[in-house]
């Protein structure tokens, strides 16, 4: 189920590991290595899922950012990204 955020991207569920990494661009050991560092994934029967919107908070809490983290999807415009990024500081300094 996808629902719209405020940052412009979709809010998914992630299920499985595999499917966490791969969002996030790192490899499954990494990922169980972040949750275990606090990244939020819960049990859903025997898969681990992730919001993609809770994961993208939890982002910018780590890196001291004051809006969700952006995840750039693979092969997506990095200039796109940049944009959204500075034009949520502008947004914050007013």
């Amino acid at each position: 189920m996808a629902k719209s955020s405020k940052a412009g991207q979709t809010s998914e569920i992630l299920k499985g590991w595999k499917a966490i990494g791969s969002y996030l661009g790192i490899g499954t050991a990494a990922a169980q290595r972040w949750a275990k560092n606090g990244m939020p994934v819960r049990r859903e029967g025997r898969f681990t899922v992730a919001e993609t919107d809770e994961i993208r908070r939890w982002l910018a809490r780590e890196a001291h950012m004051a809006a969700p983290a952006f995840v750039a999807p693979a092969g997506e415009e990095i200039a796109a990204a940049l944009k959204q990024s500075l034009a949520a500081v502008k947004r914050q300094k007013r």
